[in-house]
């Protein structure tokens, strides 16, 4: 008799997960939000009111049209990758970092890899002294932009001068017909030391803060994603203590704070970004309890990933083993970026 109980139980068990299975076939859609840091997407145009004098065909890094064409390729072919293993096409939401301008973009979505998608481009100029920008691009089958505006970041050097840099893009628009909310953001670098520059990504930490909690504040149940190159592990004062993202799921749900899912890759030491020997997560996706909760309708939160395939890895040479980045050392190594991209699975119930 016990060894029939066990045999049945057994056989219930199998049976349970044969059946889920088929429903998440049937019933089930999934489909990708990704951020990249595509490291320096410039023309090769000089902006007279930036720093991007290298990268013309007469500065420093020799940036020539046909160099560019090649970078743009490469940065589409990724995008148009990430999360076709689960969902058979290219990102549906796609937040990017370090793009110059918006003609950069339109070429981009222009590429053959993309260009099947239909991208429409958000996009505004900020202050960044190097002349870079966060932007949104989306699939115009599947998301219909609302409202966006950017938010300037206000930091100032010890000797009082403003130090300008990226603002911070919020969108707002309807994931197919769904209110969905978005915030694009690339945290002040660690140039002259984590240390010394951490109260530039504590700042900045307070500004999203402040933007994620007037969404939230106003419509508890919002569905929003954060997403970026913080700069910061999660386990950094910036988003650990300032941002308060969390990667206990129900303290999230209970106490209304951003979730963490790149806190599971930071304790594996799988990284975004590899620094001296060191892998960091410096590029994340914060989830806010309304796309958490297992009982409500429309689209969840599946899980995360860090896109790190072979062909993104430096496969020889000192750098083994980090990204392969497109440009090191004053020429242009024919790779990607620094930066791995991350992404999240949404998924809904089709019925």
């Amino acid at each position: 008799m016990r060894y029939l109980r066990f045999y049945l139980v057994c056989f219930s068990c199998c049976w349970a997960v044969f059946v889920w299975g088929q429903d998440k076939t049937a019933r089930y859609e999934v489909l990708t939000v990704a951020f990249y840091n595509v490291e320096n997407l410039f023309d090769t145009h000089n902006d007279p009111n930036t720093r991007d004098d290298d990268r013309t065909p007469e500065g420093r890094d020799r940036w020539t049209e046909d160099l560019y064409q090649k970078k743009v390729a490469n940065i589409a072919f990724v995008l148009a990758q990430i999360g076709r293993e689960t969902t058979q096409e290219a990102p549906a939401i796609i937040g990017l970092c370090e793009v110059e301008n918006r003609a950069v973009l339109e070429d981009l979505v222009q590429e053959p890899a993309l260009r099947p998608y239909d991208y429409g481009i958000i996009h505004m100029d900020s202050p960044d002294e190097r002349g870079i920008d966060v932007a949104l691009l989306y699939q115009k089958k599947r998301f219909l932009p609302i409202a966006f505006k950017n938010y300037e970041l206000r930091l100032y050097r010890e000797n009082g001068e403003r130090d300008f840099t990226r603002d911070h893009l919020l969108v707002h628009g309807l994931l197919e017909k769904e209110p969905m909310y978005f915030i694009i953001n690339h945290w002040p670098s660690r140039s002259g030391g984590q240390k010394r520059s951490a109260p530039g990504r504590e700042k900045a930490a307070a500004l999203t803060k402040k933007l994620a909690d007037s969404i939230l504040e106003q419509h508890p149940k919002a569905k929003l994603i954060n997403m970026g190159d913080f700069n910061d592990d999660p386990v950094d004062k910036s988003l650990a203590e300032v941002l308060q993202a969390t990667d206990n799921k129900k303290l999230a749900i209970r106490k209304k704070r951003l979730f963490n899912p790149m806190m599971a890759f930071y304790s594996q030491g799988v990284g975004t970004s590899c620094y001296r020997g060191t892998w960091n997560v410096l590029d994340q996706m914060h989830i806010s309890a309304g796309l958490l909760r297992k009982k409500s309708d429309g689209w969840q939160f599946w899980k995360a990933g860090i896109y790190n395939k072979p062909f993104l890895i430096n496969q020889e040479g000192r750098y083994k083993g980090y990204p392969y980045r497109s440009f090191a050392g004053g020429r242009f190594l024919g790779g990607y970026s620094d930066h791995f991209p991350v992404y999240s699975y949404l998924v809904r119930n089709v019925n």
